[in-house]
């Protein structure tokens, strides 16, 4: 699993105009579920999230967590984040999970997420969505489990 993190002090997600997940100081985090990516996968990512050290402490520097901070996750779907760019002009997606697949193993994320964090927004997955965000620094990071 892939997810392309980002440090915000707001983001939101739409659908035909229509807000349908949105936080404050959080992380944004676009998910792309590949082919053999499995709960085990998904649960490691999730610990990543919930612990990845990339809030500022008193002194500035990078030292805090998601939840020591109570922030904000809001996960989006993206299936391109597992595009093979490495050759030509388009990129393909063999890597990628089915629909059908990287619908359940979203959905399990969420669900573990909202189990361990709070609070906790989401896309709709599949859907045609707008994200808008404000990126904190900018800080972004690429995890990869």
């Amino acid at each position: 699993m892939i997810a392309l993190i980002q440090r915000v002090t707001q983001a939101r997600v739409q659908v035909d105009g229509e807000t349908v997940g949105a936080i404050d100081r959080g992380i944004l985090a676009l998910i792309g579920v590949e082919k053999n990516d499995d709960h085990a996968r998904a649960d490691r990512l999730l610990q990543r999230l919930l612990h990845y050290r990339i809030f500022p402490d008193d002194e500035g520097r990078m030292n805090l967590n998601l939840q020591q901070v109570a922030g904000g996750l809001l996960l989006v779907s993206q299936f391109t984040l597992v595009a093979d760019t490495r050759k030509g002009n388009r990129p393909g997606f063999s890597h990628g999970a089915s629909p059908e697949q990287g619908l359940e193993l979203f959905e399990y994320l969420l669900q573990k997420a909202r189990q361990l964090h709070e609070p906790v927004a989401c896309g709709r997955y599949g859907g045609d969505m707008k994200v808008s965000l404000v990126n904190d620094g900018p800080v972004t990071f690429w995890l990869q489990v």
